[in-house]
């Protein structure tokens, strides 16, 4: 009896090389040198990313004051807030993940 050969296609298909535009210019990192940058890692779903982010950006730029805080749980109004007054006037910049 005769073996039957099936043909398929990968359902993945065959991607294009497709050429990338940054939407931004990277940072100057002797810019930053000496910045305070907090990162909020939220209640949320986002922690798949924010957590392992600031472990990452650490070892990229260990030249910036890196500061991790945790926000409230989402929909209250501390969970609004990704920093206190106090971490306000010290930060110089903010990175915040935010999950919809």
């Amino acid at each position: 009896m005769p073996v039957k050969v099936y043909k398929c296609l990968n359902p993945v298909g065959y991607e294009e090389p497709v050429e990338q535009f940054p939407l931004a210019l990277r940072l100057d990192k002797d810019k930053l040198a000496g910045k305070t940058i907090y990162i909020s890692v939220g209640a949320g779903g986002e922690q798949g990313l924010m957590i392992p982010l600031p472990k990452r950006l650490q070892q990229l730029y260990p030249e910036i004051n890196w500061k991790v805080t945790h926000a409230a749980p989402h929909r209250t109004i501390a969970g609004s807030l990704a920093l206190t007054n106090e971490e306000i006037t010290e930060a110089d910049a903010l990175i915040r993940g935010v999950v919809w």
